[in-house]
């Protein structure tokens, strides 16, 4: 297979990007994934930040009462992220080596998000 064959990000990313302020609360933030059905928000803070169903699941674990919390309470800061001209099996190890799901995808600014469902659907 040449490089040109491979998939990248580009190819598979969703687009637009979908974000919440840090200040929204957890409940704003999870009513949106669901409404979007999707797992993950990216929160455009420097540095670089990201809520995900996970996060929301973690606080609710740890007893806390997430209809208190504000998303900068729970966020995940400083997250890896992923170039457009990637290829997907460089991301699916970048994923392996995190233990992450999603990553925001960047180009001088945010311009998607990819996920393991968009890896696995790619290089299955």
């Amino acid at each position: 297979m040449n490089s040109s064959d491979r998939v990248t990000v580009e190819d598979v990313m969703s687009s637009p990007l979908e974000t919440v302020s840090k200040d929204a609360t957890v409940m704003k933030a999870t009513k949106r994934m669901r409404e979007l059905d999707i797992n993950a928000l990216v929160v455009p803070t420097n540095p670089r930040g990201i809520i995900s169903s996970t996060d929301v699941l973690d606080a609710v674990a740890e007893g806390r009462n997430v209809s208190e919390l504000t998303v900068g309470d729970v966020m995940t800061e400083d997250v890896e992220t992923v170039s457009p001209d990637l290829y997907m099996e460089e991301v699916a190890a970048m994923m392996t080596t995190y233990g992450i799901k999603h990553l925001p995808v960047v180009d001088d600014d945010y311009v998607g998000m990819i996920s393991s469902t968009d890896v696995t659907g790619t290089i299955s």
